[in-house]
């Protein structure tokens, strides 16, 4: 029988061809838009504030959005457009007019904490332009005298080898730019943003995946690498991108997990509202211990919960439910935050 990391990495090797403290120091929640009946950005924010949840996760500078989050204690990583990727990669005078019209605006009211130069779009066609994007975006901020790390979102496909974790290696297709990536990140100080989630290979190799291990419980059985011993998929994935960061000439670059989380149907025997809320809440305890993972011990790893909403203009089936709450604003399950 293949190990859980075998098939981890078949798992992201499928991936890459398919392309496409204290719980608030550490837990915050994607608040994507992706429905026609979702509350307005003033009612979104006073469900945040209500829950205690004070960071958040853009994918897009959205005016109504950070306008909402003025003075109300809540932090947020902001993402540009995808299709942006290409014009702020060619010069940096692009870049300065998107700081102007959708960060400075906010900055004495917002806490900007990342701007995240796109969105999965690594490997691709336009994973050329997120060096010189990251690169402008950086200069077009120093110019405007702010102090806020730039970085991008991956997926786990972005790795060809995780089996165990401290083999984990970027793809071919991948590691040209992810190396520029890593190295200007490490020159910087700043994150790397990493979309994980334990679900998809569960849910694609049960019979190897065993549920206990992904969704953070006792009674999962440790697996070994070397002299570290994984409990949960979460840790053994976040650990794996850390060793492909060091052979990329990342050693120092901290992860964040952009995205992370369970659904609650159409998604396969797991994805149940039980499952979810083991996940989530169990998520939050062990981000929240301040234990890091195996590779990283001590060392804190923010997570963003994907979703805050369930989203009804995403594609049919399980994308649609994601969300801690139903776009009327009540609780799909409870989570501890």
């Amino acid at each position: 029988m293949k190990s859980i990391f075998a098939m981890l990495s078949v798992f992201i090797a499928c991936l890459s061809i398919i392309n496409p403290g204290q719980v608030q120091a550490a837990i915050g929640v994607n608040y994507g838009l992706l429905g026609d009946n979702l509350p307005t950005p003033a009612d979104g924010v006073k469900l945040l504030t209500s829950r205690n949840i004070t960071k958040v996760r853009l994918f897009s500078p959205n005016q109504n959005i950070l306008n909402a989050l003025k003075d109300s204690g809540i932090s947020a990583i902001v993402g540009t457009l995808n299709e942006d990727l290409q014009s702020l990669a060619s010069d940096v005078a692009t870049a300065k007019r998107w700081v102007q019209t959708n960060i400075l605006p906010y900055t004495s009211s917002v806490n900007i904490t990342c701007i995240s130069a796109g969105n999965e779009v690594i490997p691709g066609d336009l994973a050329t332009y997120v060096p010189a994007a990251m690169q402008n975006l950086d200069a077009a901020l120093t110019a405007a005298k702010l102090s806020i790390p730039v970085s991008t979102a991956i997926s786990m496909g972005v790795l060809s080898q995780s089996d165990p974790p401290s083999n984990g290696l970027f793809s071919p297709e991948s590691s040209p730019v992810l190396t520029q990536v890593a190295k200007f990140l490490q020159s910087k100080r700043s994150p790397l943003l990493v979309n994980i989630y334990p679900y998809f290979p569960r849910n694609s190799f049960p019979a190897n995946v065993p549920l206990d291990f992904a969704l953070f419980q006792d009674t999962a059985k440790p697996y070994p690498d070397g002299a570290l011993l994984y409990t949960n998929l979460f840790d053994a994935m976040v650990d794996a991108v850390h060793a492909a960061l060091e052979k990329a000439g990342g050693p120092d670059v901290e992860i964040v997990a952009a995205e992370t989380g369970w659904p609650t149907a159409e998604g396969g025997p797991d994805a149940s509202v039980a499952n979810a809320a083991i996940y989530n809440n169990n998520l939050i305890r062990h981000v929240s211990s301040g234990a890091g993972t195996p590779r990283r011990p001590g060392k804190d790893v923010e997570a963003y919960i994907f979703a805050l909403f369930n989203e009804n203009l995403k594609a049919a089936g399980v994308e649609q439910h994601w969300g801690l709450f139903y776009p009327n604003m009540t609780q799909v399950y409870h989570v501890d935050f």
